[in-house]
């Protein structure tokens, strides 16, 4: 241990990220900031290419980032594991997805340790940060890395700390945003909290693997299952008469006991929809059932469908049929402002319009294509006029949206983000969740 901690104090360790998405590249542009030697390892040849010329493909990680650090020679990306032989920590930001059955698939963080089981050394860091079930470290992970004899603790160091990525967020990023680790053993936490320490300006140490992994489920279930609550209030409240938006921005008026969350037409993105899952799954196998979490995601799934519901509504109000009506789906990333589509929403709403009929654009200035999850379409030109559509549906409430000029221009609009609340003109023709 003394020799790693000595590469890690004087910032000679050689960090490699395994999987450059994300997750990965800003780890790897502020460890390069930061002073260190950094390889991003990905099988993904072009992301590769890039990073090595200097280019950023996330919006969040400016080329500016990368650019001088390639050109000192501190940062490199490679396709070849073997990258892992020199490495003195290795990080592991890999997808985890959901298979067919909803269940966990952490064949990916399988794949990735296997890889490092290959290259390792005496004297390594692995650490894990893709979001995952409580126990996969300690039960997946350590098995791999000893089974040719390196002890943990002492010759091989593994710790968990979830991934805290919130793309477009102005205000937390990588660097000030705390971190939770946790550690196999208190000689594992020690060293990976020494590394993160150089990057993050404050590192919360927890008392084991389990418990950080645990922390990151807990804190996207508490946003998967409050969106589920407030979803089911704008239902009840059309039912009811009353618009749920102007509930919620009152009762967030309270100064305590009241945090808002706004509905939406379905979850999105890499976390909230999936990682609650996780959680549910683990408990499954315990003879528990965790009723929450599969409560909320049965409302949070059905959201798009009550969308596609209030278009219907929406056309029906001025005679017009589903069928055959165009309609523009405003906004295919999962969330404002991001080029990430991963669970969008939008998918599932496209599709339930097409079903009934309806001739479908879309426009998104952030996502000019898509061929994904069965949708082949180009993005309309966002200058383009709203007035040969049937109806509008935003689903993204992208900033550079042109709040004004949609509601001028448009015949209906199925707001289900509430984004033109304030916007001059003509409410009649706007139909919220």
């Amino acid at each position: 241990m003394t020799d790693l901690r000595a590469k890690i104090k004087d910032k000679s360790a050689h960090v490699v990220v395994v999987g450059i998405g994300y997750v990965g590249l800003p780890l790897v542009a502020e460890f390069a900031r930061a002073g260190f030697r950094v390889t991003g390892f990905d099988h993904d040849a072009q992301k590769c290419r890039l990073v090595n010329q200097g280019e950023s493909y996330i919006p969040d990680v400016p080329s500016s980032d990368l650019a001088p650090h390639v050109k000192t020679g501190k940062l490199k990306a490679s396709t070849d594991p073997s990258v892992m032989r020199e490495a003195d920590a290795v990080i592991i930001c890999v997808p985890t997805p959901l298979n067919k059955t909803r269940d966990p698939d952490v064949r990916y963080i399988v794949a990735a340790t296997d890889e490092v089981a290959k290259h390792q050394h005496k004297d390594m860091l692995v650490v894990l940060e893709s979001t995952t079930y409580p126990g996969t470290t300690s039960e997946v992970m350590v098995p791999k890395l000893t089974q040719t004899g390196y002890k943990v603790g002492s010759d091989v160091f593994v710790a968990f700390s979830p991934e805290r990525v919130d793309p477009g967020n102005k205000v937390y990023q990588t660097k000030n945003t705390p971190k939770v680790m946790g550690g196999v053993t208190p000689g594992c936490l020690e060293v990976a909290v020494a590394l993160y320490s150089h990057i993050i300006d404050k590192v919360v140490p927890v008392s084991s693997t389990e418990t950080a992994e645990m922390v990151k489920l807990l804190e996207n279930t508490f946003r998967a299952v409050n969106i589920g609550l407030v979803n089911e209030v704008a239902i009840m409240s059309r039912k009811l008469g009353i618009d749920p938006f102007e509930v919620i921005r009152a009762a967030a008026t309270k100064p305590f006991g009241f945090m808002a969350f706004y509905p939406g037409p379905g979850l999105g993105g890499h976390c909230i929809p999936i990682d609650p899952l996780y959680l549910s799954w683990k408990l499954r196998a315990l003879q528990y059932q965790a009723r929450f979490i599969e409560l909320a995601d049965t409302i949070n799934r059905a959201m798009p469908e009550y969308v596609v519901e209030r278009t219907s509504t929406a056309l029906n109000d001025v005679s017009k049929a589903m069928r055959g009506s165009k309609i523009l789906v405003y906004g295919m990333a999962y969330k404002k402002d991001v080029t990430d589509m991963r669970e969008s929403p939008a998918f599932s709403v496209i599709h339930g319009l097409l079903q009934r009929g309806a001739n479908v654009s879309y426009m998104d200035p952030y996502v000019p294509e898509v061929d994904e999850e069965g949708i082949t379409m180009k993005s309309v030109d966002p200058n383009s006029s709203y007035a040969s559509y049937d109806a509008v549906v935003i689903v993204t409430d992208h900033a550079v949206l042109d709040r004004a000029r949609l509601l001028a221009e448009s015949k209906i609009v199925v707001d289900t983000r509430d984004a033109l609340r304030n916007v001059p003109g003509d409410r009649s023709r706007v139909y919220g969740l």
